[in-house]
This record gives C-alpha cells, structure tokens and sequence, in this order.
C-alpha cells in the first residue's frame, strides 16, 4: 500500500466537469455555438491528461415538446424571454431531443474515461441548465440530479467546468457547484458563449459566488487549491 510521507497533506480529490459536447451546439447543430468545435480537442487531451481524480459528463436530453422549446409556445420565436413557473426562461429552438444524433456524446471524445453521465432536461416542464440541480419546477424548488451526493461519496472537494455553453450551463454548473460546497474553477478558454456579449457579466456572477477563472486550455496548476465560498447561487 502506498502512503503519503510523514507531515505530507494528501491532496483533495478534484473532478472535471465535461458540460454537453453534444453535436447539436456544435457549428451547424440545431442550437450552435459558436468555435463550440473548437473545444473537442483541448478537452480531449484533458480529460486523458491523468490530472484529475474523477471524470463527469452532462448531456441535455430532452424530450419532444420540452417546456423550454419555442414551438411549444404558440407564436414565440428562439430566443425570446418568456416567464416559466415565475422566473426567466429563454425560448430555444429544439435541440438535444432524445434518440436523435444531435443528443448524443460527440463522437471525437474519450467517453470511456468518464465515470458517469448526468442526463439533464428530461422532465417535459422543466428546463435544466446545471448538472447539479434543475431549473425550478411548479411548486418554485429546484430539484437536485444527485451529482453533488455522487462527488461527495467519492472524495471530490473541488471541481473544474468545462463545455458549452459559457453563458448557460456551464455557468449554472459552476455556481450550483459553489453552492453545494465545492471549491470551483471555470476553465474559461475551454468554454464558448450563445452571447459573446455577455462575457462581462459571466465572469462578475462568477466571481461574486466565489468561483475562480482559470486561462488557457492545458491543466490548471495548483489542482486542490481553490478558494471556496461566495453569494449565494443564483
């Protein structure tokens, strides 16, 4: 058995975070992001890098007629406001639908790597942008999808986002991970944004709930040291 030197802190564990490389926001999906192509192979030597402890994927997996779909309001278009169970909701074209190639893992990424995969948006009312917890639902909570419990029981303390979109789900990723006790760094040069015009107020959400904004595309140095805390989410 190997044990760590005498007076030697063992690191804590930490987690990648993959957020939903999936074809359709990939440039000619049905809800593309833009250079969202360019992701794959960063995140690929990442996620093979050995760095981390622990490997974890989201992928948007919603059914037909999803509350969160244009053509399910009459008259709406893609990516008009509208109000859902009391609290902002944009309007997306139909992406992600499940059993389409769309919805599936990209293709060019070690999926094999990665020890589980949270499904998200599957609930027909609610929409679901954090692979930690769900949009809010009718009765005004936000039902958890367990990542935080999984994490836990196997160690992980700090956790690092990367995927599509910047804006959307990998900044409710990142905040609801900072809400649940994590320390958190946001891989900003391996994420792309739906707004590039929001930058700015990206990274001030991040940094108000406490999360730390990492550059470049290789390994963050320092893995198990982040500051932890913040704001309250969101």
């Amino acid at each position: 058995m190997h044990a760590e030197p005498a007076g030697r802190p063992q690191r804590p564990a930490t987690a990648l975070l993959v957020v939903d490389m999936q074809p359709d926001f990939m440039p000619g999906g049905a809800l593309a992001v833009a250079e969202g192509d360019r992701l794959v192979a960063p995140i690929g030597r990442l996620m093979t890098s050995g760095a981390y402890d622990l490997c974890v994927a989201t992928q948007d997996w919603h059914p037909p007629g999803h509350v969160s779909f244009a053509s399910s309001h009459a008259g709406r278009r893609p990516l008009e406001s509208t109000q859902l169970h009391g609290h902002p909701q944009t309007l997306w074209p139909d992406h992600c639908v499940q059993g389409t190639p769309g919805a599936e893992l990209h293709g060019d990424l070690p999926w094999s790597v990665v020890a589980a995969i949270i499904r998200k948006g599957a609930d027909p009312a609610i929409d679901s942008y954090s692979g930690f917890r769900n949009n809010w639902s009718p009765d005004g909570d936000r039902p958890p999808t367990g990542l935080a419990g999984y994490l836990r029981e196997r160690g992980v303390e700090e956790v690092h986002v990367c995927g599509l979109a910047r804006d959307f789900c990998c900044l409710w990723t990142a905040g609801d991970a900072a809400e649940a006790g994590f320390r958190v760094r946001f891989l900003w040069d391996l994420t792309r944004p739906v707004d590039p015009a929001g930058d700015a107020q990206v990274r001030e959400r991040l940094a108000r709930h406490g999360v730390g904004i990492v550059a470049g595309e290789g390994v963050p140095p320092g893995l198990g040291t982040a500051r932890r805390g913040g704001a309250p989410w969101p």
